[in-house]
């Protein structure tokens, strides 16, 4: 439609160069003139606004993500795997990084006889937890979602539920989506806030669209427990096809009580292991043999 042919749903008022309509937020469907005819409008528009709405986040909710909220390991570009034992992040630089690209680094510098530096940023890696936390404050300080979340963690850990809850807080509004993930359980559990499922699950659904498999995965849980139906079934589908362990195993026990089609389970195991093998490399192979071995490693919070 031409913005000509647009006019004001409650007034009638047509779009011109001196009159700028603007679409329902909600719906997106009709356009006003200004907030009074928005008002004035609303008993007559509200039931299909509402309807539209619901619609449109389903569609949003429901897209299958291109990759999980983690994306490439920064320096090898392969696909970082779902299993948080397969990756690390670099407490200097904030970058999540693979095992394989943080072992090959380490040989890398053992061989040489260099100094141990971040395998992404190559600065010196922190040697104490005041170290770690004043590298924190400084991407904190600089706006980075990742050292807030990272901080977040560390006062949760401390039993600091009000300071986990602003830094998540204030990560999430950066669109961090493992911060909305945290959220979502400080809001399940009732850990530092008050528990509310409505929070819990907006905060559930951020996560999930960002591509967090996790997320997805209770959001399944959650809209199994209110009545195992379609809608649970998509978000094991969605959270499979990213890789997910726990959603493939929940599908092979709904396909085996009949709840799942053998096509759905089919094509979901299919597109389940095609995403497990695209994270996959010699490098990282070579680093899970040597930590099997023990001749490597990992720290706490997946540093090296």
């Amino acid at each position: 439609m031409d913005e000509a042919d647009e006019m004001c749903a409650s007034c009638g008022i047509p779009a011109g160069d001196d009159i700028k309509l603007k679409n329902c937020n909600a719906c997106k469907l009709v356009k006003y003139c200004g907030v009074e005819c928005q008002k004035n409008h609303r008993s007559q528009h509200k039931r299909a606004c509402k309807k539209r709405a619901a619609e449109l986040r389903d569609e949003l909710l429901f897209k299958q993500p291109e990759s999980t909220h983690l994306g490439d390991c920064p320096i090898c570009c392969i696909p970082l795997p779902p299993d948080p034992d397969k990756f690390m992040m670099m407490a200097c630089c904030c970058k999540v990084i693979c095992l394989g690209c943080a072992y090959a680094d380490l040989l890398r510098q053992l061989e040489g006889k260099l100094g141990i530096t971040c395998a992404f940023c190559r600065q010196p890696r922190a040697t104490s937890e005041k170290e770690t936390d004043r590298n924190y404050m400084k991407r904190i300080e600089a706006g980075d979602p990742v050292a807030m979340r990272q901080m977040g963690a560390k006062r949760e850990l401390d039993g600091d539920y009000s300071a986990a809850f602003e830094y998540w807080t204030k990560a999430a509004k950066l669109g961090d989506a493992e911060a909305h993930n945290q959220l979502s359980i400080m809001y399940q559990e009732g850990n530092g806030v008050g528990k509310d499922e409505g929070k819990e699950t907006y905060h559930m659904e951020k996560a999930a669209i960002a591509g967090h498999p996790g997320a997805r995965y209770n959001l399944a849980m959650q809209e199994g427990r209110n009545g195992w139906d379609e809608k649970a079934v998509k978000h094991l589908i969605i959270s499979a096809n990213l890789g997910h362990d726990m959603s493939i195993e929940m599908l092979k026990e709904s396909y085996t009580d009949g709840d799942v089609s053998k096509e759905d389970y089919a094509a979901a195991l299919r597109a389940y292991q095609a995403a497990i093998d695209a994270t996959k490399s010699p490098q990282r192979g070579a680093a899970l043999e040597a930590q099997s071995k023990g001749l490597v490693r990992w720290g706490k919070s997946s540093e090296l």
